[in-house]
């Protein structure tokens, strides 16, 4: 275990607190939307500012790596222990685009502080996430009478999160042999409450699709030819029914082979949370639940791989009928994904499973986006236990474990590097990410400095047992 002091952590972090919020202010003033080409000279302007900011830091190493779109940056801080583990932290310093007509209180990239709260967009997705390793790994090192980390720190953080991570992969499998490392920690996730600390130990995977099919070669009289030619709307129609079964399971061959179950001492870990179904209902602005028997909400959105219906058109969508067989039909989906699925083999299966149930007269194609993968930590993982155990240092209380419904480029890393991934946020549901007046939470924030301070020792007390 880690023999930082938590008295000594705190203080000299509150010491440093003002200097270390006008840093992140400024930071927040650059307007890295990495969505929007205008912009595409800020988030080059953003990376440059984070590799300047953490040589300032300490690291001897900052660099800023160039993609086919936007740049990331890379640093590294050798321990100069021989047997210290190597960890790298994951985040990302481009943000969702934001305008005060959105919605906002304020101008979006000019950061206010109110009650105790910094608000701006990227204050809580990512860029105040990232930010707090900085003055964690001062206070690590100053606490302990240290000149470098108890582990190996290298930090990669990417520019093109918000715009779906299209060059990530190639990223980190083209500097594979920099990147290596014996755990990951993702800063770009967030934890039950103000009141209840949690890490997450998993993300679900991604892949998602589109379903087009043709019918008649143009839209054609529905009383001449209706009943007699087959109708693509409704091909998709029926698409969309079948895709699930009276359970709410997904009816596509080999979907759940090899999946990762929920062990019992998981499903009481998630009822042990405070969680009001009735306040989730309002949140999701939905006026019920539904999914597949046998599970508990928490666990459907966490746990349990999901078919969804994201969009399904075809036809006359204007005003008033239009007597038509359509000649054409969509049909969306997407499909969440945990650990021991194949995406390869659910894609191939789908393909299949399509073409068994079109009549002969309807031709199809199906377009794949991209997948990313899911990654599970397991419990007793030992760097794990490691975060929980800073975590519990930070805030002085027990730590409580959940996952991540959604879907992020963290399982690239998993799987090129072969390192568990772990997440490390201190973001809460109210900060509102995405939407107008994104905040974070002072305290919070800081509360996010001392795990860090405390998590390089707490790692490297693990040696190198944190490698997969």
């Amino acid at each position: 275990m880690s023999n930082t002091p938590d008295s000594a952590v705190r203080t000299w972090i509150e010491g440093h607190r003002a200097a270390f919020l006008g840093d992140l202010v400024e930071w927040l003033r650059i307007p890295s939307v990495s969505a929007d080409p205008g912009r595409a000279s800020d988030v080059r302007r953003s990376a440059e500012w984070l590799q300047a900011k953490l040589k300032e830091t300490g690291f001897p190493t900052a660099e800023v790596w160039e993609t086919d779109g936007a740049p990331a940056v890379f640093a590294e801080w050798p321990s100069g222990e021989a047997d210290a583990p190597t960890v790298l932290v994951y985040g990302h310093h481009d943000v969702q685009p934001a305008a005060r007509e959105d919605g906002w209180h304020t101008e979006p990239f000019e950061p206010v502080v109110k009650d105790g709260r910094l608000y701006a967009r990227g204050a809580a997705d990512d860029k105040g996430q990232v930010f707090f390793h900085t003055l964690g790994v001062r206070a690590h090192l100053a606490a302990t009478g240290r000149t470098a980390p108890a582990v190996n720190l290298k930090l990669l953080i990417e520019g093109e999160e918000e715009s779906g991570s299209p060059h990530f992969p190639g990223l980190v499998r083209a500097h594979a042999d920099r990147l290596a490392c014996d755990a990951v920690i993702v800063s770009d996730t967030g934890m039950w409450s103000e009141d209840t600390p949690t890490v997450c130990t998993g993300m679900r995977g991604l892949t998602d699709c589109q379903i087009d099919l043709y019918g008649p070669d143009q839209d054609i009289h529905s009383g001449s030819f209706g009943g007699a030619v087959p109708n693509p709307a409704m091909e998709a129609a029926r698409l969309a029914a079948a895709l699930h079964d009276e359970q709410h399971r997904v009816t596509i061959p080999g979907f759940y082979d090899g999946i990762a179950e929920l062990t019992d001492a998981e499903r009481e870990l998630f009822a042990e949370l405070p969680f009001d179904e009735q306040q989730w209902l309002r949140t999701a602005h939905s006026h019920g639940t539904l999914g597949e028997a046998g599970y508990s909400t928490l666990e459907r959105i966490w746990a349990r791989p999901t078919a969804e219906v994201n969009g399904i058109g075809g036809g006359y969508q204007g005003p008033g009928g239009k007597t038509i067989v359509p000649s054409s039909a969509q049909l969306k989906l997407s499909f969440r994904l945990v650990a021991g699925q194949d995406v390869e083999l659910i894609e191939r299966s789908l393909g299949a499973w399509v073409a068994d149930r079109l009549p002969e007269g309807v031709r199809h194609e199906v377009t794949f986006w991209g997948a990313t993968r899911p990654c599970l930590t397991p419990l007793d993982h030992p760097a794990l236990q490691a975060v929980v155990r800073a975590m519990g240092k930070a805030f002085g209380q027990k730590i409580r474990y959940t996952r991540e419904g959604g879907s992020g480029p963290a399982a690239d890393l998993q799987d090129v590097l072969g390192a568990p991934v772990l997440f490390l946020g201190i973001s809460v549901p109210s900060d509102g990410w995405h939407a107008p007046n994104e905040k974070v939470e002072l305290d919070l924030l800081m509360k996010g400095v001392e795990t860090a301070a405390h998590l390089w020792g707490e790692l490297a007390a693990t040696g190198r047992t944190g490698r997969a």
